[in-house]
C-alpha cells in the first residue's frame, strides 16, 4: 500500500502534531487549543493528522504512532473543542424525524455546488470539486465501518449490507473509492491517496474529521449513524446533477460511472438506513435519539458551511482551494 504524503503544517497545533508523528519530542505543554478556531485551518488539519494513522501509513511516520500517547494527548482537547462547536451550531433534541425532514426535499430553485457545476461549471471548477471531495471519497465508507461492531441486531446487519455495497459487493474494481480514483484520473488529476490534502481548506477537512470522530468513539455511535444516514439520503439528487454536469463537459464514461452508481445505490441505501438501521437502533436504544438527530443536523450544517465557502469563492472568480490545482 502506497504511503500518503505528510501535509505541511498550518499553525502551531498542526506543527506539534506533525512533530510527534515524525518521532520528535512532544511539547512539554501543548499549544493552546482554547486560542484556536475549532473550525479553522490549523486545528482541523492537526485533528486530521491525528486520525490519519488509523487509515494509512504516511511518509516518514512509523506505524506505531497510531496509538502514541503523546499523539492522543494532543488529539483529545482538539476533539472536545470541535465537538463543542458542532453541538453549539445545531439544535440538540431527540426529534429524528424533524432532523431528517429537510433532507427528503430537493428544492427546484435550490442553490448548491452540484447545481452550479451542472449549470455553468467548467473543467477547472470540476477538478476543484473533485479535489475537495478526494479527502473522503478515496476512503469512502471507511469511517462508518467502525460503527458495525457498535451496533446489534437488524441495525448491525443492515448497516453492514450498505457497507458491502460501498465496498464493491465483493468486487475490488467496484469499490466506490476505486471508482472515485478512476473519476479523478479521467479528469486529469492525480488519484494517489492524500495527494491534495495541502490544497483542501478547513470546511472540507472538518467534514471528514467529523466522520472519523463519530466512528472512533463508541459514545458517539448514535451521531455516527445519523451522519451516515444523512449522507445516504442526501446523495441521489446531487449525484444526478453531477452526472448531467459531467455529461455536459463530455467526460469519459469512467468519470460518469462514480455518480451514476450513487444515483442507483444510494436510493436503495436511503430506505435501508431509514427503515432498518435507524428504526431498529432507536427501538433498541431510544436514549440515542438526541445523538442521532445531532449527527444528521451537524452533517447538514457542515455541508452548508462547505458549500457557502466554495460558491462564495467561485462567485468571486477565485479558487475555492488553498492554492490552484496544478495539472
Amino acid at each position: 500500500m502506497t504511503k500518503a504524503p505528510l501535509p505541511e503544517a498550518r499553525g502551531p497545533l498542526s506543527t506539534a502534531v506533525r512533530d510527534v508523528l515524525l518521532g520528535r519530542p512532544a511539547p512539554a505543554a501543548g499549544p493552546g487549543v482554547e486560542d484556536a478556531d475549532p473550525l479553522g485551518e490549523d486545528l482541523q488539519l492537526a485533528l486530521y493528522l491525528t486520525y490519519e494513522p488509523h487509515y494509512r501509513s504516511m511518509e516518514g511516520v512509523a506505524d506505531e504512532r497510531e496509538w502514541d500517547p503523546a499523539l492522543l494527548g494532543l488529539r483529545r482537547p482538539m476533539e472536545a473543542a470541535f465537538l463543542a462547536a458542532l453541538r453549539a451550531a445545531v439544535p440538540h433534541d431527540g426529534d429524528v424525524t424533524a432532523a431528517l425532514e429537510p433532507l427528503l426535499v430537493d428544492p427546484v430553485d435550490g442553490r448548491g455546488v452540484s447545481r452550479w457545476l451542472m449549470d455553468q461549471g467548467d473543467w477547472e471548477r470540476m477538478r476543484e470539486y473533485l479535489v475537495h471531495r478526494s479527502l473522503y471519497q478515496l476512503k469512502e465508507s471507511d469511517p462508518q465501518a467502525w460503527l458495525i461492531p457498535r451496533l446489534e441486531g437488524q441495525a448491525k446487519a443492515s448497516l453492514a449490507a450498505v457497507e458491502y455495497d460501498e465496498f464493491g459487493a465483493g468486487h475490488g474494481e467496484r469499490v466506490h473509492a476505486r471508482l472515485f480514483a478512476e473519476l479523478m484520473e479521467g479528469a486529469g488529476l492525480d488519484a494517489s491517496y492524500g495527494r491534495y490534502v495541502d490544497l483542501v481548506p478547513a470546511p472540507a477537512v472538518a467534514a471528514v474529521n467529523m466522520m472519523t470522530m463519530f466512528g472512533l468513539h463508541r459514545a458517539l455511535r448514535g451521531a455516527g449513524v445519523g451522519n451516515f444516514a444523512a449522507q445516504e439520503i442526501a446523495s441521489p439528487p446531487g449525484a444526478r446533477r453531477m452526472v448531467k454536469a459531467l455529461e455536459r463537459l463530455g467526460a469519459q464514461d469512467r468519470c460518469v460511472l462514480f455518480f451514476s452508481e450513487h444515483v442507483e445505490a444510494d436510493a436503495v441505501h436511503e430506505q435501508v438506513m431509514r427503515r432498518f438501521v435507524l428504526d431498529d437502533l432507536l427501538a433498541r436504544e431510544p436514549e440515542l435519539a438526541p445523538d442521532v438527530a445531532f449527527g444528521i443536523r451537524a452533517t447538514r450544517w457542515l455541508d452548508d458551511l462547505w458549500e457557502n465557502h466554495v460558491l462564495g469563492a467561485w462567485d468571486a472568480g477565485r479558487t475555492s482551494l488553498r492554492r490552484p490545482v496544478r495539472l
